[in-house]
């Protein structure tokens, strides 16, 4: 018995918040507390007879279990082994998250704390960045990875796509940061959380998702007459980019020569020849399963049956392979229908996203941007830590908006003893 529950549950709600970006230790402890307190709002409360759920009105829980339904559907003709179809369902088991974030955060205050836990958290990470910029000593960050591309504990790929959406988060909250010199501080992290996106880290997904969340971020500040410019803005962004920061000229470069080697190679061995390999046997696989998809679990089989029909001699990619690209995987999976409910899916969260009073709104849309953008490059749902972030964030965002005023409740709960 905990004597003091709703505290405790405080606790794991924070810990969720502030565990995204850090070690899979923590993340995969923080997640399974999520789910426990999960059952626990589902099972050990009750609410008041004129209170409605706290999921009234929204699409997105609704999404996020049609999809999960979808996929766990499909194990009944997936073509992949029962094994890997298994880990693949229990891969898009993060989306839940989403749901349980809306069902154990109660009002703003408790969604306000936690946010303020991820935003401490992407304070560390990103001061860590820098330090290791800086070539200063981290005993936290020893991999190689975090000591030649300034990434801690992700790759610099999900280093960079988490900087860009940390900047949008501080800068559209940034009136509402606490404390005398709060919002000059929210400025001052956008700043360096961008800096490091554009200058330090070479994850090019990370590039274009902070392109175009300044991109989104100026078109808002901007008057509604002048806003039809957003269409020119990426292009100068980028444009800008490429003639001050050596990091993204060297990636835009490379793509550049990638891409144009790749016709000429046998086997793409290139980042963005391997990436448009993995592209076009996806657009294949869904050309010959266009109505169901092979099920979840199929991508790794189905790529290798693609490939050795070509090269007999080809060495099979492993079960946690994925094409780096998001819509195209839910296409091989489910099927055209799949890619359909992707986008259904990240409309849902807009439209619950319209119901929120500014900077909420801006805040989830700017994140809610982020993915999609980086699930053209990436398969950003389905792999960890990056699918975490994005999960619990948007969880987190939708339940800080959907409170009209803190201390207000979405449901009014009455907690019985036994939780």
């Amino acid at each position: 018995m905990l004597k003091n529950p709703i505290n405790f549950r405080l606790v794991v709600i924070c810990m969720a918040a502030a565990s995204v970006g850090l070690s899979m230790v923590l993340i995969s402890i923080a997640k399974l507390l999520l789910v426990f307190f999960g059952l626990a709002v589902v099972l050990f409360t009750r609410r008041a007879p004129t209170a409605g759920s706290p999921l009234t009105g929204m699409s997105t829980p609704i999404a996020v279990l049609l999809a999960f339904f979808a996929f766990a559907l499909s194990l009944f003709w997936t073509v992949a082994p029962q094994a890997e179809a298994l880990g693949s369902l229990a891969k898009y088991g993060k989306l839940i998250t989403i749901v349980l974030m809306l069902l154990i955060i109660r009002d703003r205050r408790e969604a306000n704390y936690a946010l303020g836990a991820f935003v401490a958290a992407q304070t560390f990470l990103l001061a860590s960045s820098w330090m290791l910029f800086a070539h200063l000593p981290l005993p936290w960050a020893t991999s190689r990875m975090a000591l030649t591309e300034y990434s801690v504990f992700s790759s610099y790929l999900d280093q960079g796509i988490m900087s860009a959406v940390f900047a949008g988060i501080c800068w559209h909250f940034r009136e509402h940061a606490p404390g005398r010199f709060g919002s000059r501080l929210a400025v001052f992290l956008a700043l360096a959380a961008l800096a490091n996106v554009f200058f330090v880290l070479s994850g090019r997904t990370g590039h274009v998702v902070g392109i175009a969340l300044v991109s989104i971020a100026i078109m808002w500040e901007l008057p509604k007459k002048y806003r039809a410019i957003v269409v020119l803005l990426p292009f100068l962004l980028a444009l800008g980019l490429f003639f001050s920061s050596t990091k993204v000229r060297d990636r835009l470069t490379k793509v550049e020569t990638e891409v144009q080697s790749y016709s000429t190679q046998a086997e793409p061995v290139t980042s963005s020849g391997v990436r448009l390999n993995l592209w076009r046997r996806a657009i294949q696989s869904i050309g010959q399963h266009p109505l169901a998809g092979s099920g979840v679990g199929s991508w790794s089989g189905e790529f290798n049956r693609l490939q050795r029909a070509q090269n007999p001699a080809h060495i099979d990619i492993d079960s946690n392979g994925n094409p780096h690209q998001e819509y195209l995987l839910w296409g091989v999976q489910l099927g055209i229908p799949g890619i359909l409910l992707f986008l259904a899916l990240l409309l849902s969260v807009l439209r619950d996203t319209l119901k929120m009073d500014r900077p909420y709104s801006r805040a989830a849309q700017s994140t809610l941007l982020a993915l999609a953008v980086a699930c053209l490059f990436n398969s950003s749902i389905y792999d960890a830590q990056i699918g975490d972030f994005f999960c619990i964030l948007m969880g987190l965002l939708l339940a800080l908006g959907l409170n009209k005023a803190p201390g207000q409740p979405i449901a009014r709960y009455h907690y019985k003893q036994a939780v």
